[in-house]
Order: C-alpha cells, then sequence, then structure tokens
C-alpha cells in the first residue's frame, strides 16, 4: 500500500468519488461479472476509494476524472474505464501478500489500485514517456511495491516471476504464451483478447494446481491494442 500521510481531501473529490463508486457497485449489480457474483470484493471498493484517478488524468481533464468512462491521456492511449478497471482487479482476487504482473502501465491507475490491494507489483510499459510519467506519480503517491520495466510486456517478467496474478491491460489477438508460463499454478489472469475494439472480449485464465491453463470469455470490452510481440 502507499505510504503517504493521510492528508485531508476535499470534500468535492471525495463527494465525486463516492458516487462513481455508487455507480459502479449499481452496474456491477445490473449486470454481473461474468460467473464471479454480482457485488465487487470490499477491498476493490476501499482501494478505489483511497486512489485519486484525478492524479493521473491530464490536468485539463481534472475536472472528468470521476466520470465512469475512458479518456485520453496522450501517446494514443487511455486511462480505462473505472467500471472496467474495478471489475478486472476484482477477478483477480488479490491477497495482501500476492505478486502481480501488470502488463501495460499506462496513467499508473491501474497500478495504484493493484499496490493497494497486494504485496508486490511488478508493471511494464512499452512507451517510455507513458511509464516515466506513471513512475512519477506513484512514487509521489507514496507507493513503495512497485517495480517499474520498459519493454514488451508480452514477454512478461521473467526475472521476477512467477507470479499469483497477471493483468494486461491492452488486447491481445490471443493470450501470450510467456505470460501463461509465468503464472503460478493456482493464479489468475485477465486479459482482453481481439484485434477489433467492436469485437473484443474479457478473457480470465486460470492455472490449476497441476499447471493446466484455462480460459473462461467474460464480456465485450474495448481496449488499445497491445504493443509487441503478441500485438
Amino acid at each position: 500500500m502507499a505510504e503517504r500521510p493521510a492528508t485531508p481531501e476535499p470534500d468535492a473529490t471525495l463527494a465525486a468519488r463516492r458516487a462513481l463508486i455508487e455507480t459502479i457497485e449499481r452496474e456491477v449489480r445490473w449486470g454481473g461479472i461474468g460467473d464471479d457474483g454480482d457485488q465487487l470484493d470490499p477491498r476493490v471498493l476501499e482501494a478505489l476509494l483511497r486512489v485519486p484517478r484525478e492524479r493521473f488524468v491530464p490536468p485539463d481533464l481534472a475536472a472528468r476524472a470521476y466520470d465512469n468512462r475512458p479518456l485520453p491521456i496522450g501517446h494514443d492511449q487511455t486511462i480505462s474505464q473505472p467500471l472496467v478497471v474495478a471489475v478486472m482487479t476484482h477477478l483477480l482476487r488479490l491477497e495482501p501478500a500476492s505478486r502481480v504482473l501488470e502488463v501495460g502501465t499506462g496513467s499508473g491507475y491501474q497500478t495504484a489500485l493493484l499496490a493497494e490491494l497486494a504485496g508486490e507489483v511488478v508493471t511494464i510499459e512499452v512507451v517510455e514517456p507513458l511509464a516515466r510519467e506513471a513512475r512519477a506519480k506513484l512514487e509521489a503517491l507514496g507507493y513503495r511495491n512497485v517495480a517499474f520495466e520498459i519493454g514488451d510486456g508480452a514477454a512478461g517478467s521473467p526475472a521476477r516471476a512467477p507470479f499469483d496474478a497477471i493483468l494486461v491491460t491492452a488486447a491481445a489477438p490471443t493470450v501470450p504464451p510467456a505470460l501463461i508460463e509465468q503464472l503460478k499454478p493456482g493464479g489468475r489472469m485477465v486479459v482482453p483478447l481481439g484485434r477489433d475494439p467492436l469485437g473484443q472480449e474479457l478473457v480470465l485464465v486460470e492455472k490449476d494446481a497441476e499447471g493446466v491453463a484455462q480460459q473462461r470469455r467474460l464480456f465485450p470490452v474495448a481496449f488499445v491494442p497491445l504493443t509487441g510481440g503478441e500485438g
């Protein structure tokens, strides 16, 4: 978790954050979370309340930080819709001791949520300016359990593997084999699949105790394409 001091936040900011969480909870109750129920893990909701999304969007879009929608962050990339971020995080079933790999640091917002919930986060970003900006923001907010890498996320992080959970924040045509290899037995991976943004699906990969991976397709999503060996 972040080691930042507990400083009061403006009432309007907290109210906007709470309103967004209520919207997310309502959408989840209406649509469900694939086969994973119709309620988010309370720890995920607590993390959403703690992480200041306004710090991860361009200054001119700060007033829209708590809209339940994706926003551009430059370099042809976006910060994902909060509803999708919340559901993807929930599906990982993180524990305080979990080691997580994130493929696609992007703005750093999803990274912050993972860092709130897990013991260690390794995050990879191929767009170097985005990686630098996200690292600066996360370190300024006091996150000390995040390791940053720049490179092809489809290759994962072999030197730091294996991982209890893997989250991919860009769409691949198929699940990258290197990521399956780096997922621990009993682990979970969440990844959007599909080249066409209008035909993508969110997929949950579960590896059993014997190391056999099974895939479940959950619901339609729209993500920027994964850049690298599997893009």
